[in-house]
C-alpha cells in the first residue's frame, strides 16, 4: 500500500504527519523550526523527523511521495523556495535537497495552498468541486481548487487575496501598502483594532485587562474573550472585520464563483461573532445566483490541514510524473 508524508513549516514548528492512499492521517509528528541554524540544519531534522515517523508507521515500508507546504513564494514545478522570509530561504532547491534524504520524490508548495488543497480534497469542501479556501492567522492569504487541481494564476501567485485595497482602511501593511484587507481580517488584524483603540482612550474591557504597557500581550482570543463578556467594542471590532473580509471576499467569489467558501487560522475562531457579519454583508452584496450557491463552512482538519493536503498534493503529482 502507497504512504505519503505531509510536511508544514511554520515559522515556529514543522509538523509531520504520515497519510495513508484514502487521505488518512495515521501518524503525526511536530518539531521546533529553528530556522536560524540555517536551511541545512533544518533540512537535516526534517529528514530525522521522516524517518522517525516512518518506522512507527510504516515498519519497513517506505515513503511513496513527500508533499511540502512552505510560508512564501514557491516555485513549485522546479521545487525550489524563491522567497520565505520568516525561514531565511532564497532560491532554495528544497524538493532537491530533501529527496536525497528521504529516498522518495518531494513536491513543494505555498502552505496555504495546502492548507486549502487539504480541505478541498479531504476536509470541510471535500464533497463538491469548486472550493475557495481562506487562513486567517498573523496575516491572511487564500486558494482556489477546481476538480482537485489548483489554480495558480500567472507567475504562479494568485491568492493574495489579503492584499486587496478595501476604503476605511487606514492601517500600513507589512507588504508596503496601505489599507490592505489583512490589516484588519487577520488574528493581527483584531488586535491591531483592539490596540489603537486603546490608546485612542475608548472605554473597553480589554484596558482593565491589558492596562499600560501590559496591552502587548493582548491576543485575538482576549479580543474573543471580550466579545463573550459583553464589551461594546470587542463587537464593533468583530462586526466591522467581518463586514471588512466580505468585501474583499465578494471580489474573490464573484470572480471565482466557488461552491464553498471555507474559513480556516486561528482568527476563525471566533466563529459566528465574526461570521455572522461576514454572512450578512455577504447576501447584501452578491448577486443572488453566486450567493444562492455558496456554501459556508470553518475548516473541519484545523491544523492537521496543511499535512493533509501536502500528502495528498505529493500523491496527485507523483500520478502525474
Amino acid at each position: 500500500m502507497a504512504h505519503y508524508l505531509g510536511i508544514d513549516i511554520g515559522g515556529t514548528n514543522i509538523v509531520c504527519g504520515a497519510v495513508d492512499e484514502a487521505g488518512r492521517l495515521i501518524g503525526m509528528r511536530k518539531l521546533a523550526t529553528e530556522a536560524d541554524r540555517g536551511s541545512a540544519d533544518v533540512v537535516s531534522r526534517i529528514a530525522a523527523a521522516a524517518e522517525q515517523l516512518r518506522r512507527e508507521t510504516l515498519g519497513e515500508g517506505r515513503w511513496t511521495a513527500v508533499g511540502i507546504g512552505v510560508p512564501g513564494f514557491v516555485d513549485h514545478e522546479r521545487g525550489v523556495v524563491e522567497l520565505a522570509v520568516n525561514l531565511g530561504w532564497r532560491g532554495f532547491p528544497l524538493a532537491e535537497e530533501l529527496a536525497g534524504r528521504i529516498g522518495a520524490p518531494v513536491y513543494i508548495n505555498n502552505d496555504v495552498r495546502m492548507y486549502v488543497y487539504g480541505e478541498a480534497m479531504a476536509g470541510a469542501g471535500k464533497d463538491v468541486s469548486h472550493v475557495y479556501g481562506i487562513t486567517l492567522g498573523t496575516g491572511m492569504a487564500g486558494a482556489l481548487v477546481q476538480e482537485g487541481e489548483l489554480f495558480y494564476g500567472g507567475g504562479g501567485i494568485a491568492g493574495e487575496i489579503g492584499h486587496i485595497p478595501v476604503p476605511g482602511i487606514s492601517f500600513r501593511c507589512n507588504c508596503g501598502l496601505t489599507g490592505c484587507l489583512e490589516t484588519v481580517a487577520s488574528a493581527n488584524g483584531l488586535v491591531r483594532q483592539a490596540r489603537q483603540a486603546m490608546e485612542q482612550g475608548r472605554q473597553t474591557v480589554l484596558a482593565d485587562w491589558f492596562p499600560g504597557e501590559e496591552a502587548g500581550r493582548l491576543t485575538a482570543a482576549d479580543v474573543t474573550r471580550a466579545w463573550d463578556a459583553g464589551d461594546a467594542l470587542a463587537h464593533e471590532i468583530m462586526d466591522r472585520t467581518g463586514r471588512a473580509l466580505a468585501l474583499g471576499l465578494t471580489a474573490a467569489i464573484t470572480l471565482y464563483s466557488p461552491q464553498m467558501l471555507v474559513i480556516g487560522g486561528g482568527a476563525a475562531r471566533a466563529g459566528e461573532r465574526l461570521l455572522a457579519p461576514m454572512r450578512e454583508e455577504l447576501q447584501r452584496r452578491l448577486l443572488p445566483a453566486y450567493w444562492n450557491q455558496l456554501g459556508i463552512r470553518t475548516a473541519a482538519l484545523l491544523e492537521e490541514a496543511g499535512v493533509v493536503g501536502s500528502a495528498i498534493y505529493a500523491k496527485r503529482s507523483a500520478e502525474r510524473s
